[in-house]
């Protein structure tokens, strides 16, 4: 091997070699101790909660392994994915992503309501410190929760619409005010797209309406006044 190359081969093992040994050293050096945290995408977890789930030892440095902190993280219910990012001297910056909210249903014995994500999970979001405009659902029944999920995906402003939700017999009824919109339980994107491609065009004529019915195959049927037998 030329000297050259063996001189580029011996920098690159240098360079490696500090990589890894680097951190370990400067672990214990005060100067990179723990001193801040910036929590990142945090809208209705507890920041109290976060910063105790990343378990810090006294004397935490900014160098410990990031990888364990942001699993740690995302063992909380609510955080769909973590990642913790250094900032040196002594800072941190957690980047969550949280469990998407998607109504509220009533608590158990008459307690106060919960929130719950598309598959009907409690999620630990406390309405009363970051208030959630979700609409209100008759129970956990997954079925129910799962159409206002889908109807969260395929349009988010219909979504924002929704004051309340219910099943009956098989069929949902999504409150939106004083109107309402009735779909069958196993509801697809298409029925969601097609109600408010109806709405939109009756907006548009200025149409009054008090029900959107899409439970019939091919057709939504419009009512001046509620009476869709749900």
């Amino acid at each position: 091997m030329k000297p050259i190359g063996r001189r580029i081969l011996i920098g690159v093992g240098l360079v490696l070699g500090a990589w890894l040994v680097l951190p370990r050293l400067l672990r214990h050096a005060g100067f990179f101790r723990v001193r801040q945290i910036e929590l990142v995408g945090v809208r209705y977890s507890a920041p109290a909660a976060l910063i105790g789930a990343l378990r810090l030892a006294p004397g935490a440095s900014v160098f410990d392994d990031p990888d364990v902190l942001a699993t740690r993280l995302r063992a909380l219910p609510g955080i769909a994915d973590a990642r913790v990012v250094r900032h040196l001297p002594g800072a941190l910056k957690v980047i969550v992503r949280e469990v998407e909210p998607v109504a509220l249903v009533p608590g158990t014995d008459g307690g106060p309501l919960t929130v719950v994500d598309g598959e009907s999970h409690a999620l630990p979001y406390d309405p009363s410190r970051t208030p959630v405009d979700l609409p209100v659902a008759a129970s956990a029944d997954s079925g129910l929760v799962g159409v206002l999920a889908l109807v969260q995906s395929v349009d988010p402003t219909l979504f924002e619409e929704i004051t309340a939700a219910r099943a009956s017999r098989g069929d949902v009824v999504l409150q939106l005010g004083a109107r309402r919109v009735l779909v069958e339980g196993d509801a697809g994107p298409e029925i969601i797209r097609a109600v408010v491609l109806v709405a939109n065009d009756l907006a548009a004529r200025s149409r009054p309406y008090a029900e959107l019915d899409a439970r019939y195959a091919g057709q939504i049927v419009v009512r001046r006044t509620a009476g869709g037998g749900a």
